[in-house]
């Protein structure tokens, strides 16, 4: 429920907080809510994927991104990730979620998430997203990237970017 709420009240968040560049730094405050623990005591690693979903949802909102997405009836949904703890985050602390495009190919975007505490860096994730469709058919990179109210340059995508988040093919049982 407490990311239902959150997710509710990112719009209007999202309105009050300044514009971003498109591929970002976008900052996105948070605090860790009882409903955000596991049994012992500090955020779930399950939550941490989610809270991420939401700083994605505020770097396009303040990017300017959502009217033209809404538009297309175009949507975001994660390939591959992978995250790294360093330390915890309990109860009631204060934190931020740092996201930003490091790049994009012919089918995907790249990003990182940080979550950051007080200037340290507690939890750190790369991720792949694609764009879909109203049918789930594939939207291009440069797609998405044409909705943008300003001009974007494409940065040189790392070479560790793929290799880290390269997926295995599925396995059928």
């Amino acid at each position: 429920m407490n990311l239902i709420l959150r997710l509710l009240a990112l719009p209007f968040l999202s309105r009050r907080r300044p514009e971003v560049s498109p591929l970002g730094p976008c900052r996105t405050p948070f605090r860790v809510w009882p409903t955000d623990l596991d049994v012992l005591r500090h955020v779930n690693n399950g939550v941490y994927l989610s809270l991420m979903d939401l700083a994605r949802v505020d770097l396009m909102n303040r990017a300017g991104f959502t009217p033209g997405l809404r538009k297309q009836g175009w949507y975001p949904v994660v390939v591959a990730e992978t995250i790294s703890f360093r330390r915890s985050l309990t109860l009631f602390q204060r934190f931020e979620i740092i996201s930003e495009v490091i790049g994009w190919d012919d089918k995907a975007f790249y990003l990182t998430q940080d979550f950051e505490r007080d200037g340290v860096v507690v939890a750190s994730a790369v991720l792949k997203a694609r764009f879909l469709g109203r049918g789930a058919e594939r939207v291009s990179p440069q797609s998405v990237i044409d909705l943008s109210p300003v001009t974007i340059e494409q940065p040189e995508l790392p070479q560790w970017v793929e290799e880290t988040l390269r997926t295995p093919a599925l396995r059928n049982p």
